[in-house]
């Protein structure tokens, strides 16, 4: 009768966790759903907001250049083109300035300097957009101007092939501009991410490679980058997505104009940048309001294709 008045109490205790850990598991699915269902319900009210939009236009309407609110012609074809140059510029940029960092602040920075300026740099993810937009007019644009794209003119705009991307007035302002400023955004994110992974690596395989005679370089390349691939092209997709959607940054030093320039240096704008400038005067149930929201689907869309795209290269990394 003792044994079974103490296995009672045992028994119960197992019960009550089972059903705690039922009610914990649906409540985790249903978290799950629930971020489905939201994810859902932004797409199809972005689809059918902008579906206006695309029957008054049809397919043309993404490689359209017309923004001519007057005679109601919309078509996101400059705002497409801006958002992707913007965006892979910027990750060009980025990731060798990302690598740099977390290769020092791993491999090469004493103890001592690696907090603070890992800390620096993950602080840069905390500025507002809207800081970096201002000090990208007010300070970058006019050093660009005087400068930074004077001398690229006279130099590499100058090569065959490639010199037609850097000509043009050095205003400042413009697609590299903004680029640079997304670079900037984007660093402390990919930067971080790199030195995570980095510092993952099990000590005894760079260690090996010490004790065979590689370089801090061979090391880097023979050991550290094969076994972070992964990881280090997941930050840098993270990166690429957040430079995609970027607004309010890239609204101050692009120029905003509604046409496709051969040149870097030249005015452009972006999908986002485009939604900023123009919603705030879009009537409610108008085309212009309608083909708005038809490119916050097309950004959606591009977003979705960059996560795709990821999710393919890792994959195939996996398998490798």
């Amino acid at each position: 009768m003792a044994s079974a008045s103490l296995t009672a109490p045992k028994v119960a205790k197992r019960r009550a966790s089972s059903l705690g850990d039922r009610i914990f598991a649906m409540l985790c699915q249903a978290a799950g759903i629930l971020v489905l269902i939201l994810l859902g319900a932004l797409i199809v009210e972005l689809f059918i907001a902008g579906l206006p939009a695309f029957r008054a236009f049809g397919i043309a309407f993404v490689t359209s250049t017309d923004w001519d609110p007057v005679r109601e012609l919309f078509g996101a074809g400059v705002s497409i083109y801006g958002t992707i140059v913007t965006a892979i510029l910027a990750i060009i940029l980025a990731v060798p300035l990302a690598f740099g960092v977390a290769f020092f602040l791993t491999e090469l920075a004493p103890p001592w300097m690696r907090r603070p300026v890992g800390t620096a740099v993950e602080l840069l993810a905390a500025v507002p957009s809207i800081i970096y937009g201002m000090w990208g007019f007010f300070v970058i644009a006019p050093a660009f101007a005087q400068h930074v794209q004077p001398f690229i003119i006279d130099t590499v705009g100058e090569l065959p092939v490639i010199g037609a991307l850097f000509q043009g007035p050095p205003f400042g302002t413009g697609l590299f501009t903004a680029a640079f400023i997304l670079a900037i955004m984007v660093l402390p994110f990919i930067a971080a991410t790199m030195r995570d992974v980095f510092e993952q690596v099990p000590p005894v395989y760079k260690e090996s490679a010490y004790g065979l005679g590689a370089t801090t370089w061979e090391v880097m390349k023979g050991v550290v980058i094969p076994y972070t691939r992964v990881s280090v092209v997941g930050g840098i997709m993270l990166g690429l997505g957040r430079a995609l959607g970027e607004t309010m940054a890239v609204t101050f030093v692009i120029g905003n104009a509604n046409r496709i320039s051969t040149s870097l240096f030249g005015p452009g704008n972006t999908i986002a940048s485009l939604v900023a400038l123009e919603f705030g005067e879009s009537e409610i149930g108008s085309l212009k309001l309608a083909s708005l929201l038809a490119l916050g689907f097309i950004l959606f869309l591009l977003s979705f294709a960059v996560l795709a795209t990821s999710r393919y290269l890792l994959r195939s990394r996996l398998k490798a």
